[in-house]
């Protein structure tokens, strides 16, 4: 008998300014939404303020609703060199709490969370709001989209199967296939 999956997941979009956060509940085919919010950055001026920020309540979402995973968002190629090491720090620093909770992570590039929420790789944060809303019947959306965002990495998630970019070779190789599918493969 097949067992029903049944696990909550959290998603993140880093942000130095606001960082987006989703939880959701998988219970076998039903997808539910537990709460989303933005975690606010921008009234903090220190950097390293920002980060302990950032750890400190990743890991309070963490302890509060006990997911089984956590997906994120994947820093994007940016022409401000500056902007892109203080983004990829808060993504390393949401890491760093789950890691710190022995919670498993995965990776997802925009372009990939945005694809798999709308069907395309270049829909607006706009649109990616628009699906979910109607895939989690949320009444209202937030005032700022990067909780949608945020959302939307732990719908990707689910959507993905867990296979983001730190799995990719645990999927599309022939290794996996024959691991996975031991029965088709014709013997000599």
């Amino acid at each position: 008998m097949k067992k029903i999956e049944d696990k909550i997941i959290l998603g993140i979009d880093p942000g130095t300014s606001e960082m987006g956060y989703g939880i959701v509940h998988i219970k076998g085919k039903e997808m539910t939404l537990v709460t989303f919010g933005v975690i606010h950055l921008s009234k903090i001026k220190e950097h390293p303020d920002k980060l302990k920020r950032i750890f400190d309540r990743v890991d309070e979402l963490i302890v509060s609703y006990k997911p089984d995973e956590m997906a994120i968002e994947a820093p994007f190629f940016g022409k401000n060199v500056q902007s892109m090491l203080k983004l990829g720090r808060a993504q390393g620093v949401a890491i760093g709490a789950a890691l710190n909770k022995n919670l498993p992570f995965e990776e997802y590039t925009p372009k990939k969370i945005k694809q798999s929420i709308t069907g395309s790789g270049n829909a607006s944060k706009e649109q990616v709001a628009a699906m979910l809303q109607r895939l989690l019947n949320i009444k209202e959306l937030p005032k700022y989209l990067d909780a949608t965002d945020g959302l939307a990495a732990a719908v990707c998630h689910h959507f993905q199967g867990g296979i983001g970019e730190h799995n990719k070779s645990k999927s599309g190789s022939w290794k996996a296939f024959i691991s996975d599918n031991p029965t088709k493969i014709k013997q000599r």
